[in-house]
């Protein structure tokens, strides 16, 4: 399996957690100025808009695989700008979110992958885990925007 995973502990309830992953508002402060688009049903699309270099785009879509709202999401995922990458089940990763609450603090999981079932697994893994970083940068913005508020 070639999985990305990354987690984080942060001092909030799952539910302050849970505001700021699907939030447009929130997800534009951490996510590379993107938002999400969705209705948070599952089998839903889920877009991640933003405008780069002027231009509004889609950066990444996918659909809504589970959902059940402060505990986790599971959603497909792909670039639709890469030509090379066709939205196509063979070639979309999944991206899990995992919340766990406990005292007041939330443990959240990000796992992405698995690589090794997709076209171009291997080399799209290596862009993804980053020598080892991953969503860890992303996870530290998110632990950062809810502790704040």
């Amino acid at each position: 399996m070639l999985n990305v995973t990354n987690t984080i502990i942060i001092d909030a309830p799952a539910a302050k957690v849970w505001d700021a992953l699907v939030n447009p508002a929130k997800t534009k402060q951490y996510m590379f100025g993107c938002e999400t688009v969705s209705d948070w049903k599952k089998g839903s699309k889920l877009e991640w808009t933003g405008t780069f270099d002027g231009i509004d785009l889609v950066a990444v879509t996918g659909t809504i695989i589970d959902i059940q709202p402060e505990k986790y999401l599971v959603y497909t995922a792909i670039d639709p700008n890469n030509p090379a990458l066709k939205d196509t089940p063979e070639r979309c990763i999944s991206v899990t979110y995992h919340l766990t609450e406990n005292g007041g603090a939330t443990t959240f999981t990000v796992t992405q992958g698995d690589y090794a079932k997709v076209e171009d697994g291997e080399r799209r893994f290596k862009e993804a885990y980053n020598d080892g970083v991953g969503w860890d940068p992303i996870l530290v913005e998110i632990k950062k925007l809810v502790e704040s508020n």
